[in-house]
């Protein structure tokens, strides 16, 4: 007797399922439900067709229920909302939203894979008509329509997660004028402040007016009130403030729920109920590092749960490692990656964290299009376990993200990364690339072969004018240094080093790292013991501090910023 299999929600989760299971038994009867109008699409597409990139919205529907049937003789219901599931007698019960008529659908298997629903908060104006969200197809072709007809200038978007973020971008190319408004004091959350400070000077310099540490009081008719009681010119608003499980279906259905609100499964993605399966951002997960549940709303993870969940109903024995959160999102002219756990969150879980910032060329300086890409590496005393990483550049940050997402998932040290052999062409990196580097830096920092300050911490130390060696040339500190600092070249330093002071703390930086780093090193050979090398140096501490030095009209700590 065939089996009967009917998947509610498709997308990334439900449809691949669906084409999994179709692959492992010929004979099998598979439904699929969608209550909007379209079962396949790409969702994290949706942003590019405000901007022209993506220039039909239809081109974001990947397949018709008509390509289901003839290539995988699924049949794929869209605009049929599923309103109950009766577990005991495994029943769906489905509204034809064409008709307005109900009817029930028996099941062997059920498959949940509804996904997760805008946050839309309660306040006035909120359920305005030029209020929008970003969820699927029709979504983003009804706002792009209504941006595109009337006499729309000004837009806000409210959240700076990828979704805000992308958007912004987005609707910015498009010639809009955008502010991007984030509650929280930074925007993308899985980077660390100090990183998400350079995000931020990019959105700035394209021309987004992005507000942090400000959330959504009130929507009128042409600007938005914020809580500070600052206004904002917007005549449409696209709210990005974060999603929803959508788990209304299985709360009814008695099945049980996580402590993070998700659908709890075991390992193998199956409910409290045995015949129900679900996947996708409505579950809940087991994060590889923290051994804790999270939600992850990505579509990595949701597609290797789908084949997971297909293989189990059949008997295939899979491995269910957890999720590490690897993910990547470009921002006007930056690459930006992430994996693992940041800082701060490591911090949080309990973790003894610490981490490195460096800053090298993407590939050789002699190269065409050669850029510095600025790299994090968060590992674990004292056993140099990689715990994350970050990213950003205008070269390939997702590559190295790419290396050090497969390290944690094989459980990798900073040993293992100071050692890893990968390929080498001047066009493409260097001949030590930034991630063996970053390892070496780390185990210097593990083992306290010199001790280094992060960028967060110079401008505490220049206002109370501690003493900071800048050991770049001279032309490069008369351009721009930070306040009363002290210039002693590097191709100097040898024979000047009796005018540095032994008796405080020198806190030495080059450019971006490199030169700073022999200083030191040449000054603790020296004798010297109480240096530091400044991670990032002047380069990284110009772009910490340009956003809120712009945006709140703060005191400078620099002469002037340099970015070259």
């Amino acid at each position: 007797m065939r089996k009967k299999i009917l998947v509610i929600g498709g997308v990334a989760g439900g449809a691949s399922v669906a084409a999994r299971i179709r692959r492992l038994d010929e004979h099998a009867e598979i439904i699929m439900f969608e209550k909007g109008p379209n079962v396949s699409f790409s969702n994290c597409s949706l942003p590019f067709h405000l901007s022209g990139i993506v220039e039909k919205s239809d081109k974001l529907i990947l397949m018709s229920p008509q390509a289901f049937q003839t290539k995988y003789n699924i049949e794929a219901r869209v605009h049929h909302e599923v309103t109950r599931i009766s577990r005991e007698k495994k029943i769906i019960t489905v509204k034809d939203l064409h008709t307005g008529k109900e009817y029930e659908e028996s099941y062997d298997t059920l498959v949940l894979s509804p996904g997760a629903s805008p946050i839309v908060p309660n306040l006035d104006g909120i359920h305005s008509s030029h209020v929008f969200t970003v969820r699927n197809v029709s979504d983003i072709d009804r706002l792009n329509r209504y941006i595109q007809s009337d006499d729309i200038k000004d837009i806000a978007v409210i959240g700076g997660g990828f979704i805000g973020v992308e958007v912004a971008e987005n609707l910015q190319l498009a010639g809009f004028n955008v502010s991007l408004v984030e509650f929280s004091q930074q925007i993308m959350m899985p980077f660390d402040y100090d990183m998400a400070q350079i995000l931020q000077k990019e959105m700035l310099d394209r021309g987004v007016n992005v507000i942090v540490n400000d959330g959504l009081a009130k929507v009128a008719d042409d600007y938005v009130e914020l809580n500070s009681g600052k206004q904002v010119k917007a005549q449409a608003v696209v709210l990005a403030i974060g999603v929803r499980p959508e788990t209304s279906l299985a709360k009814e259905a008695g099945l049980e729920i996580g402590e993070l609100g998700g659908i709890k499964v075991n390992a193998n993605y199956v409910t409290s109920a045995p015949s129900i399966y679900a996947v996708g951002d409505a579950i809940e997960v087991f994060h590889q590092l923290t051994h804790r549940q999270t939600r992850l709303a990505l579509a990595g993870p949701a597609l290797r749960q789908a084949r997971a969940v297909a293989n189990h109903m059949f008997n295939m024995p899979q491995q269910n490692k957890g999720v590490i959160g690897s993910s990547s999102v470009q921002i006007f002219d930056l690459a930006c990656a992430s994996t693992g756990l940041n800082e701060k969150t490591a911090l949080a879980h309990g973790f003894q964290a610490k981490s490195v910032y460096l800053i090298a060329p993407d590939k050789v300086g002699l190269m065409p299009n050669s850029h510095p890409l600025h790299f994090k590496l968060v590992f674990e005393q004292p056993t140099g376990r990689i715990l994350g990483a970050q990213a950003i550049g205008k070269g390939s940050a997702e590559k190295r993200i790419d290396i050090i997402a497969t390290m944690i998932t094989m459980g990798g040290t900073i040993e293992d990364l100071k050692e890893l052999e990968l390929t080498y062409s001047p066009m493409f990196s260097t001949a030590r690339d930034i991630v063996n580097l970053a390892a070496l830096v780390a185990q210097n920092q593990l083992y306290g072969t010199y001790k280094q300050i992060k960028v967060d911490g110079v401008r505490d130390l220049v206002e109370k004018n501690a003493y900071f060696l800048d050991v770049r040339e001279k032309n490069e500190y008369e351009a721009g240094h930070l306040n009363h600092a002290h210039n002693i070249p590097l191709s100097e330093l040898r024979n000047r080093m009796n005018e540095i002071p032994q008796d405080i703390p020198v806190y030495v930086h080059c450019r971006s790292g490199q030169r700073s780093y022999n200083a030191v090193m040449a000054l603790q050979n020296n004798g010297f013991t109480n240096v530091f090398n400044v991670a990032g140096s002047f380069l990284g501490i110009c772009l910490y501090e340009y956003f809120t030095d712009i945006t709140t009209n703060r005191k400078k700590i620099v002469t002037a910023y340099n970015f070259n």
